[in-house]
C-alpha cells in the first residue's frame, strides 16, 4: 500500500514556461490564449436554479503583454434573474524567486448561502460543474479585496485576503443582532490561509494556486475575521477552518480518499458567513424529479437550505474498484462512498425568514457510483440513514448521474 502521486499535468519543473504548455489543452487547464489575452473557459456557460443560463466571458492577460503585470475581470448574465455581474482587477509580481503576487480588484456577483472555500485550495478546471446546476440559494456581493499570494515554500502556500463587502439578500432573509434587524449589511474582513502538501508540485500564479502534479496529503488550514466599525462594517465575528485530503493507490488498482474538515465560527456571523455540508438534492417530492446531476464532494441526499451550522465537521470516504472491462470502449468504475456530518448552532433564533435546521445530531449517507459508462457519464444512488432518516423512505433516496471526462 502506499501514497499515490497522480500526475495532473506532466512536466520536468515549475516554471512559467509550464504553464504555457499546459494552455496547449485549454480543456485541460481551463484557459484559451489569444494572443496577449487567456480567455478563462469557466465564465462561459453555467446554469443554476436563481441565474437560469448563465452567460459569460472573461479571463486574464499573459506574459505575451507582461510577465510582472496582469490585468483580469469577466462579464455575464443570468438569463433568468436577467442581471449582469462583473469583475475587474490587477495583479502585480511582487517576488519572482517565490511568485509572490499581489492582486486588487472589485467584484459584483453572486454567492452561494453557506458556502466556505479555502483560499488555497487549488483551481480546479470541469468542462460541466454537476453541483451547480441545484444551488438555489444566493445572497448579492459588491466587494473590494486585496491579496497577497505566495508560495513559502516548494510545499507551503499561502494567501491573505482583506476585504470589504455590501451584502444584499435575494431571500426573505434577516439576521437579528443587538435588537437590530438586518436584510442587507457591511462586512470587513482579513483572512489568512496555509495549504501543505508535502508531495505536490505547484506554483502560485495571480489567479491563485496552479498544480501540475497532484500529490497527496494536502492539509489546509484559514482563518477569517470580521471586523465591526471598521469602514462602517456591522458585525464582529472569527471563522475558523481545517481541512485534511488523503488518498491511497493500492497495486491492485483500487484507491481510497478521505476527506475530513471541520469549521467553526464564533461572533455576530449572518446565515450567508455560515456554513453548509455541501448538500445537493433539489427539494421536490419524487425521487425522479430529483433526478439531476450528482457533486464530487457533496451529500447528495441533503436537501439545499436544510441544514446551517456555526459549528461543522464532515467526513467523506471514496473506496474506488479496479475499472473492469466490458468492453474496449467501455471501462466503468465502481465506487463505494459514505459520508457523515456532525454539527451546531449557537444562536438559531438570529436567523430569520428561513426554516432550517441544525446537525446537532450525526448525520449519515451511503452511495455508490458507477461512473464513466459512456462519453464519461455514469450512475449514482446515495442513501441517508440514521438520526436525519426522513418519514417517506423515498425522501432518503437520491438518484443521480454523474460525469468524470478528461481531454
Amino acid at each position: 500500500m502506499s501514497v499515490a502521486q497522480v500526475p495532473a499535468v506532466q512536466t520536468e519543473q515549475d516554471t512559467t514556461a509550464t504553464r504555457l504548455e499546459q494552455k496547449i489543452s485549454p480543456f485541460n487547464t481551463g484557459f484559451y490564449p489569444v494572443g496577449f489575452f487567456d480567455f478563462d473557459l469557466k465564465y462561459l456557460i453555467k446554469y443554476n436554479n436563481y441565474e437560469g443560463l448563465r452567460l459569460g466571458l472573461g479571463g486574464m492577460t499573459n506574459d505575451r503583454l507582461s510577465k510582472n503585470f496582469k490585468i483580469s475581470g469577466y462579464a455575464a448574465y443570468g438569463t433568468k434573474d436577467k442581471k449582469i455581474k462583473h469583475s475587474l482587477g490587477g495583479s502585480f509580481l511582487l517576488d519572482k524567486e517565490s511568485k509572490t503576487w499581489f492582486t486588487l480588484a472589485y467584484r459584483d456577483d453572486i454567492n452561494e448561502i453557506g458556502s466556505a472555500n479555502f483560499l488555497t485550495d487549488a483551481r480546479v478546471y470541469s468542462v460541466f460543474e454537476p453541483r451547480l446546476v441545484n444551488v438555489t440559494q444566493f445572497y448579492q456581493i459588491r466587494t473590494w479585496q486585496a491579496n497577497v499570494i505566495t508560495a513559502l515554500t516548494d510545499n507551503l502556500a499561502g494567501e491573505v485576503r482583506l476585504g470589504r463587502s455590501h451584502i444584499d439578500q435575494t431571500l426573505n432573509y434577516q439576521f437579528l443582532n443587538e435588537g437590530i434587524t438586518y436584510d442587507s449589511y457591511e462586512v470587513a474582513e482579513a483572512t489568512a490561509s496555509i495549504r501543505i502538501s508535502p508531495k505536490s508540485k505547484f506554483f502560485t500564479t495571480e489567479d491563485g494556486l496552479v498544480e501540475y502534479f497532484d500529490g497527496f496529503p494536502k492539509i489546509s488550514a484559514q482563518i477569517t475575521k470580521g471586523f465591526s466599525g471598521l469602514v462602517r462594517s456591522d458585525f464582529d465575528y472569527t471563522k475558523f477552518g481545517l481541512k485534511l485530503d488523503y488518498y491511497i493507490k493500492r497495486s491492485n488498482l483500487s484507491s481510497t480518499n478521505f476527506l475530513l474538515e471541520g469549521n467553526f465560527a464564533t461572533g455576530d456571523v449572518p446565515l450567508t458567513h455560515l456554513y453548509h455540508a455541501y448538500p445537493n438534492s433539489p427539494t421536490k417530492q419524487e425521487v425522479l424529479q430529483r433526478f439531476s446531476v450528482a457533486g464530487r464532494r457533496s451529500f447528495e441526499t441533503m436537501y439545499f437550505g436544510e441544514f446551517f451550522s456555526d459549528k461543522l465537521a464532515t467526513l467523506q470516504v471514496r473506496h474506488s474498484l479496479r475499472r473492469f472491462k466490458i468492453s474496449e470502449r467501455i471501462r466503468p468504475e465502481f465506487v463505494l462512498i459514505t459520508r457523515h456530518a456532525l454539527g451546531d448552532l449557537s444562536n438559531p433564533e438570529a436567523h430569520q425568514g428561513i426554516n432550517f435546521n441544525t446537525l446537532d445530531k450525526l448525520y449519515n449517507e451511503a452511495g455508490l457510483e458507477l461512473n464513466k459508462l459512456l462519453f464519461g457519464f455514469g450512475l449514482s444512488f446515495a442513501y441517508r440513514y440514521g438520526a436525519y432518516y426522513l418519514t417517506n423512505p423515498e425522501d432518503n433516496i437520491a438518484f443521480k448521474f454523474t460525469f468524470y471526462a478528461k481531454f
